[in-house]
Protein backbone atom coordinates (compact mmCIF):
# COMPACT_ATOMS: atom_id res chain seq x y z
CA UNK A 1 0.00 0.00 0.00
CA UNK A 2 2.83 2.58 0.69
CA UNK A 3 4.06 1.85 -2.91
CA UNK A 4 0.74 3.70 -3.97
CA UNK A 5 1.27 7.12 -1.78
CA UNK A 6 3.62 8.57 -4.16
CA UNK A 7 1.80 8.16 -7.38
CA UNK A 8 -1.65 9.49 -5.30
CA UNK A 9 0.25 12.32 -3.95
CA UNK A 10 1.62 13.05 -7.61
CA UNK A 11 -1.89 12.21 -9.47
CA UNK A 12 -3.33 14.59 -6.68
CA UNK A 13 -1.22 17.51 -7.37
CA UNK A 14 -1.66 17.06 -11.31
CA UNK A 15 -5.25 16.84 -10.61
CA UNK A 16 -5.26 20.05 -9.31
CA UNK A 17 -2.64 22.22 -11.42
CA UNK A 18 -5.18 20.80 -14.60
CA UNK A 19 -8.16 22.30 -12.41
CA UNK A 20 -6.31 25.69 -11.41
CA UNK A 21 -5.39 25.87 -15.26
CA UNK A 22 -9.03 25.49 -16.56
CA UNK A 23 -10.10 27.84 -14.74
CA UNK A 24 -7.57 30.69 -14.76
CA UNK A 25 -6.38 29.84 -18.71
CA UNK A 26 -7.47 29.63 -22.04
CA UNK A 27 -7.28 26.26 -22.24
CA UNK A 28 -7.96 23.97 -25.27
CA UNK A 29 -12.15 22.74 -25.65
CA UNK A 30 -10.91 20.29 -28.11
CA UNK A 31 -11.57 16.53 -26.42
CA UNK A 32 -8.50 15.69 -28.90
CA UNK A 33 -6.10 18.27 -28.13
CA UNK A 34 -7.15 17.13 -23.83
CA UNK A 35 -6.15 13.61 -25.09
CA UNK A 36 -3.38 14.65 -26.53
CA UNK A 37 -2.09 16.52 -23.36
CA UNK A 38 -2.64 13.84 -21.15
CA UNK A 39 -1.01 11.73 -22.52
CA UNK A 40 1.57 13.92 -23.21
CA UNK A 41 1.54 14.21 -19.65
CA UNK A 42 1.41 10.79 -18.32
CA UNK A 43 4.80 9.64 -20.42
CA UNK A 44 6.52 12.90 -18.73
CA UNK A 45 5.47 11.31 -15.24
CA UNK A 46 8.48 8.84 -15.98
CA UNK A 47 10.33 11.38 -15.01
CA UNK A 48 9.31 11.36 -10.93
CA UNK A 49 9.14 7.20 -11.39
CA UNK A 50 8.02 4.85 -12.63
CA UNK A 51 3.76 4.49 -12.07
CA UNK A 52 0.98 2.77 -13.40
CA UNK A 53 -0.45 6.12 -15.38
CA UNK A 54 2.97 5.83 -17.73
CA UNK A 55 2.30 2.64 -17.89
CA UNK A 56 -1.30 2.72 -19.27
CA UNK A 57 -0.09 5.26 -21.93
CA UNK A 58 2.96 3.72 -22.69
CA UNK A 59 1.13 0.51 -23.58
CA UNK A 60 -1.75 2.77 -25.65
CA UNK A 61 1.42 4.09 -27.51
CA UNK A 62 2.49 0.60 -28.39
CA UNK A 63 -0.62 -0.97 -29.00
CA UNK A 64 -1.46 2.34 -31.74
CA UNK A 65 1.66 1.65 -33.15
CA UNK A 66 1.39 -1.57 -33.70
CA UNK A 67 -2.55 -2.01 -35.06
CA UNK A 68 -0.99 1.23 -37.17
CA UNK A 69 1.74 -0.82 -38.64
CA UNK A 70 -0.16 -3.54 -39.00
CA UNK A 71 -2.53 -1.98 -41.32
CA UNK A 72 0.43 -0.21 -43.29
CA UNK A 73 1.52 -3.56 -44.04
CA UNK A 74 -1.57 -5.37 -44.77
CA UNK A 75 -2.62 -2.78 -47.54
CA UNK A 76 0.89 -1.80 -48.96
CA UNK A 77 2.21 -5.10 -48.63
CA UNK A 78 -0.08 -7.87 -48.48
CA UNK A 79 -3.08 -6.69 -50.63
CA UNK A 80 -1.28 -4.19 -52.97
CA UNK A 81 1.90 -6.71 -53.29
CA UNK A 82 0.79 -9.70 -53.20
CA UNK A 83 -2.97 -10.62 -52.90
CA UNK A 84 -4.80 -7.89 -54.96
CA UNK A 85 -2.70 -9.23 -58.14
CA UNK A 86 -2.67 -12.75 -57.58
CA UNK A 87 -6.46 -12.99 -57.12
CA UNK A 88 -8.07 -9.50 -59.03
CA UNK A 89 -5.48 -9.82 -61.91
CA UNK A 90 -4.87 -13.14 -62.11
CA UNK A 91 -0.92 -13.46 -61.67
CA UNK A 92 0.02 -16.73 -60.76
CA UNK A 93 3.17 -16.45 -60.44
CA UNK A 94 3.19 -14.70 -57.21
CA UNK A 95 2.45 -18.22 -55.77
CA UNK A 96 6.05 -18.80 -55.38
CA UNK A 97 6.91 -15.80 -53.38
CA UNK A 98 3.61 -15.68 -51.10
CA UNK A 99 4.53 -19.93 -50.38
CA UNK A 100 8.28 -18.62 -49.41
CA UNK A 101 6.98 -15.84 -47.09
CA UNK A 102 4.56 -18.31 -45.80
CA UNK A 103 7.64 -20.67 -44.63
CA UNK A 104 8.60 -18.05 -42.01
CA UNK A 105 5.45 -19.17 -39.86
CA UNK A 106 7.30 -22.54 -40.19
CA UNK A 107 9.26 -21.26 -36.90
CA UNK A 108 6.11 -21.97 -35.18
CA UNK A 109 6.37 -26.02 -35.91
CA UNK A 110 9.15 -27.93 -34.08
CA UNK A 111 9.53 -30.61 -36.54
CA UNK A 112 9.87 -28.26 -39.66
CA UNK A 113 11.12 -25.41 -38.51
CA UNK A 114 14.47 -25.71 -40.50
CA UNK A 115 12.28 -24.57 -43.57
CA UNK A 116 12.54 -21.16 -41.85
CA UNK A 117 15.99 -20.79 -43.25
CA UNK A 118 14.60 -20.44 -47.07
CA UNK A 119 13.12 -17.24 -46.84
CA UNK A 120 16.12 -15.73 -44.53
CA UNK A 121 18.83 -16.97 -46.46
CA UNK A 122 17.07 -15.34 -49.75
CA UNK A 123 16.29 -11.82 -47.78
CA UNK A 124 19.55 -12.20 -46.72
CA UNK A 125 21.21 -12.72 -49.61
CA UNK A 126 18.77 -10.15 -51.93
CA UNK A 127 19.53 -7.61 -48.65
CA UNK A 128 23.29 -8.15 -49.23
CA UNK A 129 23.24 -7.99 -52.62
CA UNK A 130 21.63 -4.79 -52.52
CA UNK A 131 23.22 -3.19 -49.77
CA UNK A 132 27.05 -4.18 -49.99
CA UNK A 133 27.14 -1.95 -53.36
CA UNK A 134 25.11 0.97 -51.98
CA UNK A 135 27.12 1.10 -48.89
CA UNK A 136 30.70 0.65 -51.15
CA UNK A 137 29.20 3.78 -53.13
CA UNK A 138 28.20 5.87 -50.00
CA UNK A 139 31.06 5.08 -47.65
CA UNK A 140 34.03 4.33 -49.51
CA UNK A 141 33.95 5.78 -53.03
CA UNK A 142 32.49 9.32 -51.87
CA UNK A 143 34.75 9.56 -48.97
CA UNK A 144 37.74 9.32 -51.16
CA UNK A 145 36.40 11.34 -53.35
CA UNK A 146 35.45 14.30 -50.84
CA UNK A 147 39.82 13.16 -49.32
CA UNK A 148 41.06 14.25 -52.56
CA UNK A 149 43.15 18.25 -52.05
CA UNK A 150 42.58 19.46 -55.75
CA UNK A 151 44.69 22.73 -56.64
CA UNK A 152 41.50 24.83 -57.40
CA UNK A 153 40.17 24.30 -53.80
CA UNK A 154 43.28 26.72 -52.81
CA UNK A 155 41.23 30.13 -54.40
CA UNK A 156 43.19 33.21 -53.82
CA UNK A 157 41.14 35.30 -51.18
CA UNK A 158 39.59 31.93 -49.84
CA UNK A 159 42.25 29.03 -49.37
CA UNK A 160 39.31 27.87 -46.61
CA UNK A 161 38.25 24.42 -48.24
CA UNK A 162 41.65 23.70 -48.87
CA UNK A 163 43.04 23.67 -45.42
CA UNK A 164 39.41 21.78 -44.08
CA UNK A 165 40.54 19.24 -47.18
CA UNK A 166 44.02 18.64 -45.47
CA UNK A 167 42.37 18.38 -42.54
CA UNK A 168 39.66 15.41 -43.43
CA UNK A 169 42.71 13.86 -44.87
CA UNK A 170 44.97 13.88 -41.48
CA UNK A 171 42.01 12.51 -39.36
CA UNK A 172 41.24 9.43 -41.95
CA UNK A 173 44.68 8.68 -42.42
CA UNK A 174 45.06 8.69 -38.52
CA UNK A 175 41.95 7.50 -37.66
CA UNK A 176 42.81 4.32 -39.98
CA UNK A 177 46.11 4.28 -38.36
CA UNK A 178 44.81 3.94 -35.13
CA UNK A 179 42.71 0.98 -35.84
CA UNK A 180 44.92 -0.91 -38.24
CA UNK A 181 48.23 -0.47 -36.10
CA UNK A 182 47.27 0.38 -32.41
CA UNK A 183 49.14 -2.44 -30.46
CA UNK A 184 50.50 -2.73 -27.15
CA UNK A 185 54.13 -2.08 -27.95
CA UNK A 186 55.50 1.27 -28.62
CA UNK A 187 55.84 2.28 -32.67
CA UNK A 188 56.85 4.53 -34.54
CA UNK A 189 52.65 5.29 -35.74
CA UNK A 190 52.05 5.57 -32.33
CA UNK A 191 52.01 9.37 -32.14
CA UNK A 192 49.54 8.96 -35.13
CA UNK A 193 47.49 6.80 -33.67
CA UNK A 194 47.06 9.26 -30.60
CA UNK A 195 46.23 11.88 -33.12
CA UNK A 196 43.48 9.36 -34.64
CA UNK A 197 41.52 8.71 -30.89
CA UNK A 198 41.30 12.82 -31.16
CA UNK A 199 39.48 12.68 -34.42
CA UNK A 200 37.32 9.78 -33.48
CA UNK A 201 36.23 11.05 -30.26
CA UNK A 202 35.27 14.33 -32.62
CA UNK A 203 33.05 12.27 -34.00
CA UNK A 204 31.71 10.49 -30.98
CA UNK A 205 31.27 14.11 -29.75
CA UNK A 206 29.40 15.36 -32.84
CA UNK A 207 27.42 12.20 -33.22
CA UNK A 208 25.86 12.69 -29.56
CA UNK A 209 25.19 16.53 -30.12
CA UNK A 210 23.25 15.57 -32.70
CA UNK A 211 21.53 12.78 -31.07
CA UNK A 212 20.61 15.62 -28.49
CA UNK A 213 19.95 18.18 -30.22
CA UNK A 214 17.56 15.85 -32.07
CA UNK A 215 15.80 14.37 -28.91
CA UNK A 216 15.59 18.05 -27.88
CA UNK A 217 13.75 19.45 -30.20
CA UNK A 218 10.94 16.69 -29.95
CA UNK A 219 10.80 17.91 -25.98
CA UNK A 220 10.61 21.72 -27.89
CA UNK A 221 7.87 20.66 -29.61
CA UNK A 222 5.92 18.55 -26.89
CA UNK A 223 6.29 21.66 -24.86
CA UNK A 224 5.02 24.48 -27.15
CA UNK A 225 2.21 22.42 -27.64
CA UNK A 226 1.10 21.66 -24.29
CA UNK A 227 1.47 25.66 -23.77
CA UNK A 228 0.10 26.62 -26.97
CA UNK A 229 -2.88 24.14 -28.19
CA UNK A 230 -3.59 22.96 -24.82
CA UNK A 231 -3.15 25.63 -22.04
CA UNK A 232 -3.31 28.79 -24.72
CA UNK A 233 -0.07 30.75 -22.37
CA UNK A 234 1.36 31.11 -26.49
CA UNK A 235 -0.37 32.71 -28.87
CA UNK A 236 2.11 33.00 -31.59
Amino acid sequence: MKKWVPTVIFLAVAVVLIVLAIVFLPVSKSVWVWIAALLTLAIFSILYRDNPIYRIAEHIFVGLSLGYSLAIIWWLALWQIALRPLFVEGRFILIIPIAIGLLYFTRLIPKVSWLVRIPISIALGLGSGIAIPLIFQATIFEQTKASLVLPEMFAPGNPWPGIWAIILIIGIVTTLAYFFFSRKEKSVLSPVSKVGIIFIMLGFGATFGLTVMSRVSLLIGRLQFLLREWLGIITQ
